[in-house]
């Protein structure tokens, strides 16, 4: 009986050892690599090796967790297909060339954390579809060519601690929910076109657009925060 128990457990063991993460995910890994011209990236993968590890994946329980390939010339569209990555918590895919539109079905991923897309070439505004990212934490996406008024649905991001669309050209009103988030620490919107209505309190900003919420105390928990750049008329 002892032996065979422990063969049971040696079987279980071997199985974890070279466990795969599903199908689905490993083709979403393959798209990514085709459609941004794995072949010319900085640092490149093997797809035949993808459950051996890959530079700049994490993966978890069988599931990738993780994308960062910041700096890592990545050149070309993001496909649809990354939605399907469910258990993802990361996609850092800031400073690379990246072009196109924001997948509307990135909002699919409802564990994700942190999006970052800083300094690509992407364009077009942003999908509704991302409000319904409710774990989302950090939003990056400064320097890039989006427009476009900001979609009322992110002020469903009640999570949302760092708000960055710095350097694009979107316009009209902040959302709500985002100006008046208490989770919220770092509001970086310079270096775009947005209107401020009366019942928004400005507070003028440093040329770098940033303002870290947490550096202001004195500022009451009642009223709305909002960072802006000053015109160069006014100094």
């Amino acid at each position: 009986m002892n032996k065979l128990l422990i063969s049971i457990y040696l079987l279980l063991l071997s199985v974890s050892l070279f466990a795969k993460i599903p199908a689905h995910e490993v083709q979403a890994l393959t798209d990514l690599y085709q459609a941004t011209h794995g072949e010319s990236w900085t640092k490149n993968w093997d797809l035949d090796k993808i459950n051996e590890g890959l530079s700049g994946i994490t993966i978890e329980d069988d599931h990738v967790v993780s994308i960062n390939l910041m700096f890592n010339n990545l050149q070309g569209t993001l496909p649809t297909s990354l939605s399907t990555l469910t258990e993802l918590r990361v996609l850092e895919l800031s400073f690379n060339q990246l072009n196109g539109s924001l997948p509307a079905s990135l909002g699919d991923l409802q564990k994700l954390e942190v999006l970052a897309l800083n300094g690509n070439d992407l364009q077009g505004s942003i999908p509704s579809s991302y409000g319904n990212m409710k774990n989302l934490i950090q939003l990056h996406l400064s320097s890039n060519k989006l427009d476009g008024n900001l979609p009322e649905s992110l002020s469903n991001l009640a999570a949302i601690e760092v708000f960055n669309v710095f350097d694009n050209d979107f316009s009209g009103p902040i959302p709500e929910g985002i100006a008046k988030n208490r989770k919220l620490r770092e509001l970086m919107i310079a270096e775009n076109r947005f209107d401020f209505s009366d019942d928004v309190s400005p507070v003028l900003l440093s040329k770098s657009g940033q303002l870290n919420l947490n550096d202001n105390p004195t500022v009451p928990a009642s009223k709305t925060v909002i960072a802006k750049e000053e015109s160069d008329d006014e100094n």
